[in-house]
């Protein structure tokens, strides 16, 4: 393993060039050529996901707002609340400032690369309509890109692994229930182990079950466990309310230190940013689209609005507040270890002693609903290089790696998937900013239908 993470570290920092350059340069590219329309847009979003232009006659299998829910599903994890801790460990407070702006970035490149994957929607081998990365590719640019697209399934077989979420919520039940001290002895490894055949046992029940099974999982966990985390982190802003503000200067005033600027870390700590942000939100890495692209309308842009919400939900608000909490109780100068023990220091110092545990079972629901959507990204993939019959295999390849990133150490892992989402990212944003225009043109046409409509109603 470690002969592998130091393999791993060797090559992470060419592909995350070239992440950084593409969805820093090329969101901002995509905001200036939307000319900022889909921002403007905001409530008209929410408006589509809470079903109001929803047609059951349309094709797709699943609404717009369970489409959200799955994307949201799979973000909305243990990367806003151990990604964080990672983040500001490794960067400081300053960090969490460049994590905003690649999620502002972001939220337009999501609403590109999901309207693309309404416009080139396509059948796979069994007959079933589809979108994502792979099909916009092969389609939008033409068959000439399929490398492009293979390239990017074979990075997602790796990156589309629940590895970190097992690996942190492992690392969670370990710091708060503390086995061997309470329990009856079984050793560190056996008890990571257990609980990694505990998660491949329980992931298996609702995987084998297919899209819709997943959609609706996703959809009854993601309300509750993020009301929950909210009502927790708003507990702990309220008797520290006076620490807020600070915190959130500290985080703009660390993002421009020029102490750093001169020690040449200033640019570690936007890669570092840019990084998290896309393990949190995975704008440009071309995952929501498959999501998305799977939702019953005919509007592209509807679909690409709904997608837009996405990064705003997982890091503009989940990133900001438990960054805060992080920052406030102290807690990112007391952690002695990457990962998710920061947090843990935070909720139990800030929560009267209980906060570790209230946090473990959120931890519980983030890992579980992070586990079940994954794992449909992944079957995409191997459907696409394959065919639709052996691409359902991936579940078990999954499954099995599910129980060994609870025994495996959090660098290698952290690693593994940073790597991988270099990797899915680079393809995906070329085919994004080469359909751009595309996009535009319906755009253009969407929101001029829509201007038009809404005259026509004021004067009825």
């Amino acid at each position: 393993m470690e002969t592998i993470n130091n393999f791993l570290s060797g090559l992470i920092p060419y592909a995350e060039w070239i992440m950084l350059f593409l969805v820093i340069g090329g969101g901002l590219f995509l905001v200036i050529y939307s000319r900022a329309m889909p921002y403007r847009y905001f409530r008209h979003a929410i408006s589509i996901t809470a079903g109001k232009y929803d047609d059951p006659n349309d094709p797709g299998e699943v609404s717009h707002y369970q489409a959200l829910s799955s994307a949201v599903a799979a973000t909305v994890g243990l990367g806003n609340i151990s990604g964080v801790a990672i983040a500001i460990y490794m960067g400081g407070p300053g960090v969490i400032f460049w994590i905003w702006v690649t999620a502002v970035v972001g939220m337009c490149i999501k609403f590109y690369s999901c309207s693309l994957a309404i416009m080139y929607r396509d059948q796979d081998s069994a007959g079933n309509l589809q979108g994502g990365p792979m099909y916009y590719i092969t389609k939008g640019i033409g068959p000439k890109a399929k490398p492009l697209a293979q390239f990017f399934c074979v990075a997602g077989l790796v990156g589309f692994l629940g590895v970190f979420t097992v690996n942190q919520f492992t690392q969670t039940f370990m710091n708060v229930v503390e086995p061997d001290a309470n329990l009856f002895t079984m050793g560190e490894f056996n008890w990571k182990l257990t609980i990694g055949i505990v998660l491949s046992i329980i992931t298996s029940l609702v995987i084998f079950g297919g899209l819709k099974k997943i959609a609706k999982v996703a959809t009854a966990i993601v309300p509750f466990m993020v009301v929950l985390y909210f009502i927790s982190v708003f507990v702990v802003m309220f008797f520290n309310a006076g620490q807020i503000l600070p915190s959130l200067e500290l985080i703009v005033s660390e993002a421009f230190n020029f102490k750093t600027m001169v020690a040449g870390g200033f640019w570690g700590m936007v890669i570092l940013g840019v990084r998290r942000a896309v393990f949190s939100n995975e704008a440009g890495l071309g995952s929501a689209p498959m999501y998305h692209g799977q939702s019953r309308t005919k509007e592209p842009i509807q679909e690409g609005l709904v997608a837009m919400l996405g990064p705003f939900i997982d890091t503009i608000v989940v990133c900001t507040l438990t960054a805060v909490v992080i920052i406030l109780s102290g807690a990112y100068l007391e952690a002695e270890s990457n990962g998710i023990l920061m947090t843990l220091i935070a909720f139990e110092k800030s929560l009267f002693g209980y906060g570790d545990v209230l946090l473990m079972l959120i931890v519980a629901a983030f890992a579980l609903s992070t586990l079940f959507t994954y794992s449909y990204y992944g079957t995409k993939c191997l459907s696409f290089l394959t065919n639709a019959k052996i691409g359902k295999y991936f579940n078990v390849y999954y499954i099995a790696t599910i129980t060994f990133a609870a025994v495996a150490s959090v660098d290698l892992v952290i690693n593994l998937i940073d790597l991988a989402y270099a990797l899915m990212c680079i393809p995906n944003m070329i085919a994004v900013l080469y359909l751009a225009p595309r996009v535009n043109k319906e755009m253009n046409r969407y929101f001029k239908n829509l201007k038009d409509g809404r005259a026509q109603s004021r004067i009825r």
